[in-house]
């Protein structure tokens, strides 16, 4: 099995693909980690990977899609309170509500924060994935998986705190991630996750790729996975890193 790990921002320079090989069941090997990627190398990357997991949001929140439609004509435009309550039902997805109630942490929201605008560009690469044959099910049931890398290295029992802006704090995240899975070979990649974030966390969401795939994910109820076919679903652990080379399906 291949697993594509996609770190994906706004600009080429900041977004970092990975490519694990999972070998036997038992070992996986980084077999390429490259920082400053184009859409073009992310579909080249996925062109024979058997899942590609992207660190950004597949889809906006409903509720949010809804009131902006309706808010173009000014006219018809519905009446709208305006207040906190409001306004939270439109900031978040509900798989954010999900990610909140099991890593304690709010992930960024797509509709208003920054995240916004790497998200357009993420609803593009799907686009060109869908061209290049890849079932692009936003619920993570095809070919591509949402992740959040920072929720899974917590799931994992990893120290994240100041990871991702901080290269003091990736030197002893990377030897925990080396400690909690011996079986994965970085190669020489390791210098390079650890001046960037950016590359850290390609590799992490090549690894949350994997949980997805073996089924170590907590997956969406009947319900929710209607929402998250149009909004996007993050794959969160719930087992602990081994449990990817463990499992029989490899």
């Amino acid at each position: 099995m291949r697993t594509v790990g996609v770190d994906l921002a706004a600009a080429d320079a900041a977004t970092a693909v990975a490519v694990i090989d999972w070998i036997d069941g038992s070992a996986a090997s980084l077999t390429s980690l490259r920082l400053g990627a184009s859409d073009s190398d992310v579909v080249a990357a996925a062109h024979r990977a058997d899942r590609i997991g992207i660190d950004c949001a597949l889809g906006w929140p409903d509720a949010f899609v809804a009131f902006v439609s309706g808010h173009a004509d000014p006219v018809s435009a519905p009446a709208v309170d305006g207040g906190a309550g409001w306004r939270r039902g439109l900031v978040y997805r509900e798989t954010d509500r999900v990610v909140r109630e099991v890593s304690g942490r709010w992930p960024l929201s797509v509709s208003t924060d920054r995240l916004g605008v790497t998200a357009l560009r993420c609803a593009g690469l799907l686009s060109r994935l869908r061209e290049a044959g890849k079932d692009v099910d936003r619920a993570g049931d095809g070919d591509i998986v949402e992740v959040y890398p920072g929720a899974s290295l917590r799931l994992w029992g990893l120290h994240v705190r100041g990871y991702r802006v901080d290269p003091a704090a990736r030197r002893p995240l990377l030897d925990g991630l080396r400690a909690a899975a011996p079986w994965l070979d970085l190669g020489d990649a390791a210098e390079l996750m650890v001046r960037s974030g950016d590359a850290f966390d390609a590799v992490v969401a090549a690894l949350a790729t994997r949980a997805a795939a073996v089924g170590a994910v907590l997956a969406p109820s009947p319900t929710q996975r209607e929402i998250a076919r149009r909004e996007g679903w993050v794959a969160l652990p719930t087992a602990p890193i081994d449990r990817l080379i463990e499992h029989p399906r490899s």
